[in-house]
C-alpha cells in the first residue's frame, strides 16, 4: 500500500504511543495547526486503510467504546522510510494570497478591508500558537520536535500579520499620493 501524507502523519503521531482516533484529531488540532490540518472524516477512513494494510492495529477499546490503535513494526518502517526517502512537496498554494494578486477588481475600502481581516485572522493564529508554545519545551525529547514545528508556525504568522498591516498602510498611503484633488 502506498501510504500518502495523512497516513504517514497517523503513522508519526502513533510511534508516540497508541491513541484514539479523537486523540489523533486533538493533535491536528494543536500540534499540527500550522502545518497540515485533518477532520474525522479524513482520519477514520485513513486508520482504517493503514489497519488493512498491517501498518496500525487496534488495541482495547479506549473511553466511551472508542477503539485505540497502535502502530506495527511494519508501519514504523513504513514512516522511517517516508522522512528518509522522500522529498516532501514544496506546494505553495494559498488561496487567501492568490487572491491578494487580484485586489485591484474592487473598490479601494474593499481591498484595504481584505488586507486588515487577514491582519486579524494570523495575528489570531499567532496568539493561539504561542498559547500551545507555552505548554511545548524544546528540552521535553518527546515534545521537542513539535516545538520546533510549531516555532515555524509562529514565525510564518508573525510575518503574515506584519504583512498585511504594512499592506493595509501602504494601501492607504497609496490611495493618499494617488487622489486627485477637487476642484474648488
Amino acid at each position: 500500500m502506498k501510504v500518502g501524507v495523512l497516513g504517514n502523519i497517523l503513522l508519526g503521531l502513533l510511534t508516540a504511543g497508541e491513541r484514539t482516533g479523537y486523540e489523533l484529531t486533538r493533535d491536528f488540532d494543536v500540534s499540527l495547526a500550522n502545518v497540515w490540518g485533518a477532520s474525522h472524516s479524513q482520519i477514520y477512513p485513513e486508520l482504517a486503510k493503514l489497519a488493512a494494510a498491517g501498518l496500525i492495529r487496534k488495541t482495547d477499546a479506549g473511553p466511551r467504546g472508542s477503539q485505540r490503535y497502535a502502530i506495527t513494526p511494519a508501519g514504523e518502517t513504513a514512516v522511517r522510510t517516508w522522512l528518509a526517502e522522500t522529498r516532501p512537496s514544496q506546494d505553495p498554494r494559498a488561496e487567501w494570497m492568490v487572491r491578494v494578486f487580484f485586489l485591484g477588481q474592487v473598490r479601494p475600502d474593499e481591498a484595504a478591508a481584505y488586507l486588515a481581516d487577514q491582519q486579524q485572522l494570523h495575528a489570531a493564529k499567532l496568539e493561539r500558537y504561542r498559547a500551545y508554545a507555552a505548554e511545548c519545551s524544546l528540552d521535553d525529547p518527546a515534545e521537542r520536535w513539535s516545538r520546533v514545528a510549531l516555532e515555524a508556525g509562529m514565525r510564518f504568522e508573525s510575518a503574515m500579520a506584519d504583512w498585511a498591516a504594512w499592506a493595509v498602510a501602504e494601501l492607504a498611503s497609496s490611495d493618499a499620493r494617488t487622489e486627485v484633488p477637487k476642484p474648488a
